[in-house]
């Protein structure tokens, strides 16, 4: 491609056809916008314009040229504008795990959607880990880092250890034995906690507090013994959990917060009453509010306690 700054000398004098306006648009002499002109051509191998006494006139190339190259100028100009549209809007980035998002977020957000029309939320659903290093002030900068890339507010579940960052915790969570109807009610139907060991069991990424299988300190808990944990449907995703259960392919250990929804419609029960506390919970991590950022973030302090308003809507899970 030719250097930039002649195409747009060359564009300039087309329109004008003349070098002396050309300059006084571009705030440089005639004569350079002349010289990038000249170097243009040689770049080209092509004559771009013919010399006249009483001023410019465009060869037959310079006419081929010019509309595809103001064109050109136009979208660039366009997509400027965009962009300082974009950064000017009020946009609040909101990164939040998959599960979080689908099966607590999305039924409840709209009341907060209708509460500030004028804030454009933009819903990222993301396991991607909590950098520690983004919550300090880099070199220069008067603010601090947001807790994930491109997101100015995280929900994640942990242990809420990420320093560097303001952490509320959402809500506590524990999980129990769900499944479809029918398999409570069927053969063996799922009473009490032995009658487990007559069913599949289905596995999410969801470990215990000591980090092993969830299922092994569910039955532990409950006192029950001889039940094979090693089989059964395993999944990355406590929503594909839930959705498998809900389908009768077997009971899952879910969490009441995520399944609300599905206990409600009947697509799921929780035939077992007991309820095994995690020590993770779900957070809501965002800058510190002491720094210039935080101070300046309304949007970002608004969307947190309507967070923290609606999880303290939630019945206490234990």
């Amino acid at each position: 491609m030719p250097p930039l700054n002649a195409l747009r000398a060359f564009e300039s004098a087309a329109r004008h056809l003349s070098f002396a306006l050309a300059a006084r648009e571009l705030h440089v002499t005639p004569a350079a916008v002349s010289h990038q002109v000249k170097g243009l051509e040689e770049h080209l191998d092509l004559k771009l314009f013919r010399r006249l006494a009483r001023g410019l006139e465009l060869t037959r190339a310079g006419q081929a040229l010019r509309p595809k190259l103001r064109e050109g100028f136009d979208r660039l100009a366009e997509a400027i504008e965009e962009l300082r549209a974009l950064e000017d809007a009020a946009t609040l980035a909101v990164s939040v795990a998959p599960s979080f998002a689908t099966r607590w977020l999305a039924p409840r957000l709209h009341r907060f959607v209708g509460a500030h029309p004028d804030l454009d939320v933009r819903i990222n659903a993301s396991t991607r880990l909590i950098d520690p290093g983004k919550g300090e002030l880099a070199s220069g900068d008067a603010v601090a880092g947001s807790p994930v890339e491109d997101a100015d507010i995280v929900v994640r579940f942990g242990t809420g250890d990420y320093p560097g960052f303001r952490v509320d915790k959402l809500m506590p969570v524990s999980v129990t034995p769900m499944c479809s109807p029918r398999l409570a009610a069927g053969e063996h139907a799922l009473r009490t906690a032995e009658d487990l060991r007559h069913h599949v069991l289905i596995h999410d990424n969801v470990s215990s507090d000591d980090g092993g299988p969830l299922w092994d300190a569910w039955l532990k808990a409950a006192g029950v013994e001889g039940v094979d944990t090693s089989r059964g449907l395993h999944f990355n995703h406590a929503m594909l959990a839930l959705e498998a259960a809900a389908d009768g392919m077997g009971v899952a250990l879910g969490m009441p917060v995520l399944a609300g929804a599905d206990l409600a419609a009947g697509r799921l029960v929780a035939p077992l009453a007991m309820l095994l506390p995690l020590r993770f919970a779900y957070y809501v991590v965002s800058a510190e509010e002491s720094g210039a950022q935080g101070a300046a973030r309304g949007d970002v302090a608004a969307f947190r306690d309507w967070l923290l308003e609606e999880a303290a809507r939630e019945p206490a899970q234990a």
